[in-house]
């Protein structure tokens, strides 16, 4: 039995029924439950008074574009319990998870425990499908603390039935060193992040790490025989081009490549890479999640399949509704025909504008 009562049949169930959701249905259910008059979120129902139409008459998925792009400022000055309906219990019990303040203050959401259990068995789902195997011996070096990439931790200890060993790294700190010019010491601070991973692979048997693109790079150049030693790499972040895939690919001499994509507010795992790399998609955590690709100048087009566009994100959770979020991504609409039930996106990368913010480690 795994963390949270769930067996593995368990959490394969509960993805095959997600994989089975009408997205109409289940819009209608999210929309209605939190905008219900009397159970409703209450900060849905404050905005409610100031639309030009009645969400609950909404039946259609498509039809979430009539909110219109989502503020991301409120979730900067909101308590974030003001998005939970009150159909659920108070007090309420849960995490609060931050973003990572690149463009201005975090963005903070609160996670219901029956929200953690879904992206982790998600997150389940994709280490399963690309051979990551259970009870093994993981190395998280990722950011943690009030960032959600840092509950990988539980995920694949308690999801997975793995032992994992864990260092911490603080993106905020490596992004602002890079925005002030002190690169001597973002480049300690990286020798520093690499020291304590090395003294986990060192002294220990690791089966997988898990961490972000440029750090595995960094490893790669410090230390390419630990890398090679790895049965495999899951690279979590917003920032992998297919040079760096392959160049991480072939270090791992064999080992299993995984890949990730996503933030605090919604995530997408890794199907497999296609063209030796120049095509690398991810499928959305459905039907609590969904992402468009879109028209840079018009965030609520639709690009073709195979075109280039801004990522819009739609959280569609029992307990926590985010319409038309538009990332700082960029990707390619990737076409999952018959086999998903949703549009997947595929090379993910920061948001080519004028003012394209600094990614740092992350």
């Amino acid at each position: 039995m795994l963390s949270a009562g769930l067996s593995p049949a368990d959490c394969d169930k509960l993805v095959d029924g997600w994989l089975s959701t009408d997205p109409d249905e289940w819009t209608r259910r999210v929309v209605r439950r939190h905008f219900d008059p009397e159970t409703g979120s209450p900060y849905w129902l404050e905005r409610a008074k100031e639309l030009s139409f009645d969400p609950r008459d909404i039946t259609r998925h498509a039809e979430l574009t009539e909110f219109g792009p989502f503020d991301l400022d409120v979730l900067r000055t909101r308590d974030p319990r003001d998005f939970v309906p009150l159909a659920v219990d108070r007090p309420l019990t849960g995490r609060v998870w931050d973003s990572g303040g690149t463009t201005g203050a975090p963005c903070r959401v609160f996670y219901t425990p029956e929200m953690i259990v879904q992206r982790g068995v998600w997150r389940r789902w994709s280490f399963t499908t690309e051979g990551f195997e259970p009870h093994r011996t993981w190395l998280q070096a990722t950011p943690t603390g009030p960032h959600l990439i840092g509950n990988g931790v539980w995920e694949a200890g308690d999801l997975h039935q793995g032992v994992v060993y864990a260092i911490d790294m603080d993106p905020r700190w490596v992004k602002r060193l890079l925005r002030t010019a002190r690169m001597p010491v973002a480049r300690d601070y990286t020798e520093h992040l690499l020291d304590q991973l090395l003294d986990v692979l060192e002294t220990r048997e690791v089966d997988y790490l898990n961490t972000t693109p440029a750090l595995m790079v960094a490893l790669i150049r410090r230390a390419p025989e630990r890398v090679a030693a790895l049965r495999g790499v899951r690279l979590s972040g917003t920032h992998l081009v297919p040079s760096v895939y392959r160049q991480i690919a072939k270090a791992l001499d064999g080992g299993l490549c995984g890949l990730s994509y996503g933030n605090t507010f919604g995530n997408a795992a890794g199907l497999p890479v296609e063209q030796d790399g120049e095509l690398m998609p991810y499928l959305p955590n459905f039907p609590q999640v969904t992402m468009a690709v879109v028209d840079k100048t018009d965030p609520m087009t639709t690009v073709p399949y195979g075109s280039v566009g801004r990522v819009r994100l739609t959280v569609l959770h029992d307990d926590l509704f985010l319409p038309n979020v538009l990332e700082r991504d960029e990707a390619v609409r990737y076409d999952t025909g018959d086999r998903f039930p949703t549009d997947g996106v595929a090379n993910v990368r920061p948001l080519e504008t004028a003012g394209t913010a600094v990614e740092g480690l992350y």
